[in-house]
């Protein structure tokens, strides 16, 4: 049995398996729905619902507070339609027809970028290529049956190999593996590309990019696809950490802003080491982009992250001026614990 779901305001239609998520059906309908884990987490996707009824599957509690469930707010990517639906959302206006593909790939470079920061280096088959949008992410396929989602830290027109920044977390069984056991060489497989973090390039606003650690990776794709393509638009990169070895590439978004005028570099540090010896800025990150810029009505933000930071940010940037649909964000989160 299926069920048929219309997006307000743009009108859009699509149908649904009474087994299969809003968010799900939509993406194979060829919609442009706003998410980022889908797995219920970072609250990327949520909507509203406006008629019908839905139930959900497990979701993060600050993903989907009690109040906005009963206020008709969903995640679509854990909601489940029980009649039919009109559902309101933003959505993101990239009609990519880039479908995901499940392929395979060998590790070819493991590089050590900072005490607990792994970039790794994915070579695809010979004749294969991934289409991806900068910004966007894959899921790695484990032998378990569960996936694990992390962003590509490349552009597309530089894919000879896929580009990767890991953060070891303690007991994550992925992150572990290619720390202390994956070997280069490795195969691996994962299905992408998925997401819809990525650079709006109908717009001439000047763009404001917000990363907190790994977060720096999606951006990172961003901006070498933007100065590739000889973009204008003015751009600056805030990008916070909490001590100086945690800014693990300080030199290559400032090589961007040595060669490109319309690009700046702005590092901030939580909490510098006294052996940093650190004379930059300091704070939290977010709170460093309002200081510089107390009205944001005229800028468009990328914001990736730890959800914390991302939540933060949103709730500040739009009390500053910020139109809400000009906020784009990739929220980073754990894979929920069974």
């Amino acid at each position: 049995m299926s069920f048929q779901v219309t997006v307000q305001p743009s009108g859009h239609t699509f149908s649904v398996a009474r087994d299969q998520t809003i968010l799900g059906a939509g993406i194979d309908a060829g919609l442009s729905l706003p998410y980022g884990c889908r797995n219920g987490a970072c609250g990327a996707c949520k909507g509203r619902v406006l008629a019908g009824t839905v139930e959900h599957t497990d979701y993060q509690a600050h993903a989907l507070s009690d109040k906005e469930l009963n206020d008709g707010l969903a995640l679509f990517c854990c909601a489940t339609a029980q009649s039919d639906l009109v559902i309101e959302c933003r959505e993101a206006g990239l009609a990519t027809g880039i479908a995901p593909r499940t392929l395979p790939c060998r590790v070819e470079k493991k590089t050590q970028l900072a005490p607990d920061v792994i970039s790794i280096h994915l070579k695809l088959p010979a004749n294969e290529r991934l289409q991806f949008l900068p910004g966007q992410y894959v899921e790695f396929l484990l032998k378990d049956g569960a996936r694990r989602a992390f962003s590509l830290a490349n552009a597309p027109f530089d894919d000879q190999m896929l580009e990767f920044h890991l953060r070891l977390i303690p007991g994550g069984k992925f992150t572990e593996y290619v720390f202390n056991e994956m070997s280069e060489k490795a195969i691996l497989r994962f299905e992408g590309p998925f997401g819809t973090f990525t650079l709006r390039e109908d717009s001439d606003k000047p763009i404001i990019f917000v990363a907190g650690g790994t977060g720096f990776a999606p951006i990172k794709g961003i901006i070498e696809h933007a100065l590739h393509h000889h973009a204008t638009r003015e751009m600056v990169l805030y990008w916070g950490a909490l001590a100086k070895p945690d800014l693990y590439l300080p030199e290559l978004p400032a090589q961007w802003a040595a060669l490109h005028p319309n690009f700046h570099f702005i590092p901030v540090l939580s909490a510098p080491a006294a052996l940093d010896a650190w004379t930059g800025r300091v704070g939290l990150v977010h709170q460093a982009v309002l200081a510089d810029h107390p009205d944001l009505s005229d800028y468009q933000v990328y914001c990736c992250g730890a959800p914390a930071m991302v939540e933060a940010a949103h709730a500040d940037f739009t009390g500053s001026g910020l139109p809400e649909n000009e906020f784009f964000s990739d929220a980073f989160t754990f894979a929920p614990k069974k």
